[in-house]
């Protein structure tokens, strides 16, 4: 017995495109900030840190592993949050699964100047000198790490009546 791909998405339940970006990208995201902040000679526990000192301020760098815990539930709540929107968004606009490549290039920009721009002048976080270096390489890991993971695995997943056809089309 054969089952065809638009039969397994259907089968999918609805979050599962979302859950598995957001999880991806997070994963993807944190592992090139350990590798971006190593190279700078910041730990990994530090960097977790700095991510909860937006909800905790300063205070959070006294916390040891449970505020780099909280971090780290921070920084997946952000990813999935991402991949969340993303896949709400793709439900109404079909192009973003129909151009997962430009879509998730653009969205990852979006992100990145959704959270530099936003999130962390709004939070707690104390934000360093401005860099040109380090914004591109913030730039090019959201699109690398967030936009796209998040946009194709939506487009893999998502049933969306524009993509049953030509998916179809690869059965």
């Amino acid at each position: 017995m054969s089952t065809t791909a638009p039969t397994i998405a259907r089968q999918i339940p609805h979050a599962f495109p979302a859950i598995l970006a957001g999880l991806t990208a997070g994963i993807c995201d944190i592992t090139a900030a350990f590798i971006t902040a190593g190279l700078r000679g910041v730990r990994p526990l530090r960097l977790l840190q700095t991510v909860a000192s937006g909800l905790l301020g300063a205070k959070s760098f006294e916390g040891g592993w449970e505020t780099a815990a909280l971090g780290a539930a921070l920084h997946f709540l952000i990813a999935l949050s991402a991949a969340g929107i993303f896949y709400a968004a793709s439900r109404r606009w079909s192009v973003l699964t129909t151009r997962p490549v430009l879509s998730g290039v653009l969205y990852g920009i979006a992100v990145y100047l959704f959270m530099y721009w936003i999130v962390v002048p709004l939070s707690a976080c104390r934000r360093g000198p401005f860099s040109i270096t380090a914004t591109i390489v913030a730039i090019v890991t959201h699109i690398v790490c967030v936009g796209l993971p998040i946009s194709l695995i939506v487009r893999r997943y998502a049933d969306h009546p524009s993509l049953t056809a030509s998916k179809d089309a690869f059965v």
